[in-house]
């Protein structure tokens, strides 16, 4: 809304305005389709005919992320994927949420070995959690209902009432919140400058030996 956010107090126009525009999103919404793992089939059945609950809902999957203001994130994140995900996240326009889909996504559930990511919030923040493994469709639906709650209590004209819940999941650079076990993770630039790199004679036979003794 730009200039027009959080300037008005509360009156009979301004909540209606914000719960007109409410409406108007949660009605209104385009996933963005992330299937990083098993999750991603039970997802795909979400948009299928027999249960259909994205077209219950005024839901329907894109590939873009200019195109999207919702990430349904569905299945085990790896550390190497996890830069993707924050920089298709951060190429989606405001507002947007993002949703965990499955108790891989949402902890790492069994897999907690070096290569995989402890929680999906721990890079990007997660406005609703998806549990089970893999989530049947109606708990889908649950989400996306949950979804709409969250989208309906905002208040865009309005201005902001009293300080933020401490509680509450941080909106912004969650990536670089310093948890038990934080790893630096690498970034898709920091991927990038090595890949014209050449690796030496020596490096190649320290990763052979290190391959062999696995």
């Amino acid at each position: 809304m730009g200039l027009l956010e959080n300037k008005f107090k509360d009156s009979i126009i301004t909540t209606t305005v914000d719960s007109l525009l409410n409406w108007g999103q949660e009605k209104a919404m385009y996933p963005l389709l992330l299937g990083t793992a098993c999750c991603g089939i039970e997802m795909m059945a979400v948009g299928y005919s027999r249960f259909d609950v994205l077209e219950r809902y005024g839901m329907l999957f894109r590939f873009s992320p200019r195109q999207s203001d919702v990430m349904m994130v569905a299945g085990t994140v790896t550390k190497k994927m996890a830069p993707v995900i924050k920089a298709v996240y951060d190429q989606m326009s405001e507002p947007k949420y993002v949703v965990a889909v499955g108790s891989c996504a949402i902890s790492g559930n069994i897999y907690k070995s070096y290569s995989t990511l402890q929680g999906l919030d721990r890079i990007v923040p997660v406005d609703v959690y998806v549990p089970g493994c893999p989530p049947i469709p109606e708990a889908f639906a649950y989400g996306i209902m949950e979804l709409q709650k969250i989208i309906a209590q905002r208040r865009i004209l309005r201005k902001q009432t009293g300080p933020a819940d401490p509680g509450a999941q941080p909106r912004t650079n969650v990536d670089a919140i310093l948890r038990p076990g934080h790893i630096k993770l690498p970034t898709a630039q920091d991927y990038a400058a090595r890949l014209d790199e050449e690796v030496s004679s020596e490096e190649k036979d320290r990763l052979l030996k290190a391959s062999r003794h696995e």
